[in-house]
């Protein structure tokens, strides 16, 4: 196996394995597999996963295949079995309700693997790599300013 060298995984944000870098690549594919564009009018993401859906069989084995890879991701942070289970029980039924034709497509609005496992590895991540946890913060208000206007 090669090692990556460490200043060029510095240099480029997710070639390394560090939980970082790991964090960065699964963020990257799920955003690709579950919201690549957005349906005009409904205001959904729609991302590969639904695309490749339209092809029966090829299509949902496709998307399940690249599913793997965010599995084998967790597996390499050496996530417990639980979680890896969850994850493969996710994928396993996104790729068994795609393999109805034509209407497994309607599946893929609702029930989003790889979000859903993108969730299990982040709360790993941010529970066991502390360091790389990320933390949302919602706008405040400049003080003094109301946030809505004043009443009658």
């Amino acid at each position: 196996m090669m090692a990556v060298d460490p200043n060029r995984a510095k240099a480029f944000p997710g070639l390394g394995n560090d939980p970082r870098s790991v964090r960065l690549r699964v963020e990257a594919l799920e955003r690709l597999m579950e919201r690549i564009f957005i349906i005009p009018g409904l205001n959904r993401p729609i991302g590969l996963d639904a695309i490749l859906s339209v092809i029966p069989v090829a299509g949902s084995t496709a998307g399940a295949v690249l599913g793997a890879y965010m599995m084998w991701e967790a597996r390499n942070l050496r996530m417990s079995r639980w979680q890896m289970a969850r994850m493969s029980a996710n994928t396993g039924f996104d790729w068994l309700l795609g393999m109805i034709p034509f209407v497994g497509v309607v599946p893929d609005f609702f029930f989003r693997s790889n979000s859903r496992n993108l969730r299990i590895i982040l709360r790993h991540l941010d529970k066991h790599h502390a360091a790389q946890a990320t933390v949302t913060v919602e706008p405040v208000e400049a003080a003094g300013e109301p946030s809505k206007p004043a009443g009658p």
